[in-house]
């Protein structure tokens, strides 16, 4: 009975073995994420700042543009978080309600992060994976006009259009992720020149293959780790971007706003006692920041494949 009994433990710890050694390596990477508190601290951060844009508009007890005249009088003294008169941030020096314009501007943060990057991870990864797998004179031009976009200070070009053409939150969305796919297309290239020499490229070259579908259906889905950690990292760069656009004045027009748009008007009032102004949304901002770079460093570990 024991002998068998042994036996039996010593196929399940084969069989467990087997199973882990044949895990593909996507299967191998998450159980990676998923040791790695940090990233799980940022994934559960992000699952709270979303829940807190999507559901926050239910939970808020009056509109984003509504005055109350109650505490207009001494905003210093009535207008401090209160459950009692609904203002669970309290009010900002209007006497509008400050949860509900936290709420607002991190959905605009958000959109302007992952809308962004989305733009710039298109355009990057079209750009860089024809350029490395083109190669020769095609390559040498591509990579030069990106050598000459990045010496352009893109914050100033995109504080140049705001101003030409009107602040306009469309063009703030496509004007942060077109002038943000510069580095991802250097990346992307540079592992598109690693690929372009595996045994699979060369077949289907071989056999007639059309370059475009093989950038479509070989080059690109082998970079998609690259892509994907390379993305959550550029969502903070893209909030950051947005926010001092806003801090400055030139981001999204009222009634709208956004976190930096926010956290100008707390650090406008903050000598007159109305530190949460300040404190509420620039809480949010650091939260969602952290999450993102918590994220994107746990995918980082668990995606590279060195430490596989």
């Amino acid at each position: 009975m024991m002998i068998a009994k042994d036996k039996l433990n010593s196929l399940n710890e084969a069989m467990a073995e087997g199973n882990e050694k044949g895990r593909s390596p996507f299967a191998d990477a998450r159980v990676r994420f998923f040791k790695n508190r940090l990233a799980l601290i940022g994934l559960l951060l992000l699952a709270f700042i979303v829940a807190f844009a999507v559901f926050g508009p239910f939970i808020a007890r009056w509109p984003i543009d509504e005055i109350d005249f109650m505490v207009m009088g001494d905003i210093a003294r009535d207008g401090g978080p209160s459950f009692a008169n609904g203002h669970y941030f309290g009010t900002d020096d209007l006497g509008r309600d400050l949860f509900a314009r936290t709420v607002l501007g991190t959905q605009i943060s958000l959109a302007v992060g992952l809308i962004g990057s989305s733009i710039a991870v298109l355009v990057g990864t079209i750009y860089g994976a024809a350029s490395g797998y083109f190669g020769g004179r095609i390559d040498g031009v591509m990579m030069r006009i990106v050598d000459i976009l990045l010496a352009i200070p893109y914050m100033f070009v995109l504080i140049l259009l705001l101003v030409m053409f009107g602040r306009s939150l469309v063009l703030l969305f496509v004007g942060i992720g077109l002038l943000s796919w510069l580095e991802m297309s250097r990346i992307v290239r540079g592992q598109t020149l690693t690929l372009k020499g595996r045994e699979y490229i060369e077949a289907a070259q071989a056999t007639g293959v059309a370059p475009r579908t093989i950038i479509r259906r070989h080059i690109v889905p082998n970079l998609l780790g690259v892509v994907i950690v390379y993305a959550t990292l550029l969502v903070p760069g893209m909030i950051l971007s947005e926010s001092f656009i806003s801090f400055l004045g030139l981001g999204v027009q009222e009634p709208l706003t956004s976190l930096g748009a926010l956290i100008s008007q707390g650090a406008a009032t903050m000598n007159y006692g109305t530190l949460w102004q300040l404190v509420f949304p620039l809480l949010f901002f650091i939260l969602t920041l952290f999450s993102f770079f918590f994220l994107g460093d746990g995918l980082r570990d668990a995606l590279d494949p060195k430490d596989r």
